[in-house]
């Protein structure tokens, strides 16, 4: 349905190959390590892959939103979760580029673009999930400067990170609403610390932390946008990270299908270990099915959201449709493949891991039915 270019079909081959090469090879290390290198970055910004569709003046190739589809697809299908490049490219560079004042952007999306400045967004907090309205870190002023004080958790790309993104409250507004800023804050800030990286089920290679402000003291002129509109500008921008978190969450259950598909073919069969192969047969074809709706769904979704049309109903309903059914497939593939599903030799013991924590983000699937119903006057 979409219309991808010859420049789009070009760019996928691209980033295939670079995935291919510097990034296939050296998974299982940087799983076991925790962390990607930081110097991947720097290489994936050299070779135009990230933030492709910010301004030309930045760096970038400023190229549309089907460049950014690409891109997820493609990583998503590398089947690791550490170098979640979509993060910094598509969640955190939209807010400073939307939002953020001309000197803002001059000083810290050519470094987004080239890799030199890697981003993450520091928004959950330990007793503070989806509801934003909630946050407990503080944002006060102080002459030319504010000071944070709190902690989140969660905080993906966190080692590596040169530039955070925080959502903070003023403790002197009354409505939660109307509280929170955003405002951003170095590496090595005083004041602004980054904690141990946690070990997880899944997504074993992201440097996933917490993060700590204790009299962290930044300049004014770091708020993105304008104080006190942080709440509304996390809603508009949700639309734009619920649709990528689903472009991924298909792009993940066709990798999982397609290997589980070949395993099923060159090893159950040749081996005779399938003692009702028409039962694998059709869950296979029922995963398929699944897959080829998701995919039509989302497609159609991302040329709306290319339109500029107002979305958020539909991309809630994908967020939580897309991630549940890649957790079904992988499940139902796990199955196939019996006990050795379970050994690290075979991917898919990575891909159960990783894909079962999805659903939780953007917003956790309970919320995305919260705000269908509010929208459809249930």
């Amino acid at each position: 349905m979409l219309k991808f270019t010859e420049d789009h079909i070009l760019f996928r081959k691209n980033i295939k190959a670079f995935l291919q090469k510097e990034v296939i090879p050296y998974i299982p290390k940087w799983e076991k390590d925790g962390i990607v290198p930081k110097s991947v970055w720097k290489k994936m910004g050299a070779n135009g892959f990230l933030c492709t569709n910010l301004p030309e003046e930045f760096g970038s190739m400023d190229g549309d939103f089907l460049y950014s589809v690409i891109a997820a697809e493609e990583i998503t299908k590398t089947n690791h979760f550490g170098l979640i490049s979509f993060l910094h490219s598509e969640i955190v560079a939209p807010y400073i580029n939307a939002y953020g004042s001309d000197e803002i952007k001059k000083k810290y999306l050519p470094g987004a673009v080239s890799g030199d400045t890697v981003l993450a967004i520091a928004m959950t907090e330990p007793d503070a999930g989806s509801d934003l309205a909630s946050l407990s870190t503080t944002a006060e002023e102080d002459g030319d400067t504010v000071v944070l004080n709190g902690s989140k958790i969660f905080t993906s790309n966190g080692i590596n990170c040169d530039l955070v993104l925080v959502a903070a409250k003023d403790p002197d507004v009354q409505d939660p609403y109307k509280a929170v800023s955003l405002y951003l804050v170095e590496d090595g800030t005083p004041g602004f610390v980054k904690g141990n990286r946690l070990k997880k089920m899944g997504f074993h290679s992201q440097d996933t932390i917490e993060t700590f402000f204790s009299k962290c003291r930044i300049p004014k002129t770091n708020i993105v946008g304008k104080k006190g509109m942080g709440f509304y500008y996390l809603m508009e921008k949700l639309q734009q990270e619920r649709l990528v978190c689903s472009i991924s969450a298909v792009a993940a259950s066709e990798r999982v299908l397609e290997e589980t598909n070949a395993f099923y073919k060159n090893v159950m069969l040749k081996e005779n270990l399938s003692s009702g192969p028409q039962s694998v047969q059709f869950a296979i074809v029922d995963m398929q099915t699944d897959v080829k709706l998701g995919k039509t769904f989302i497609y159609n979704l991302i040329e709306d959201h290319m339109a500029g049309k107002e979305i958020v109903t539909e991309t809630s309903m994908a967020k939580f449709w897309t991630t549940e059914m890649a957790r079904r497939v992988a499940d139902q593939c796990m199955d196939i493949y019996g006990l050795r599903g379970a050994l690290e030799k075979y991917n898919i013991e990575r891909s159960w891991r990783d894909i079962r924590s999805i659903s939780i983000f953007a917003g956790t699937n309970e919320i995305m039915r919260q705000i269908i119903a509010k929208r459809m006057e249930l």
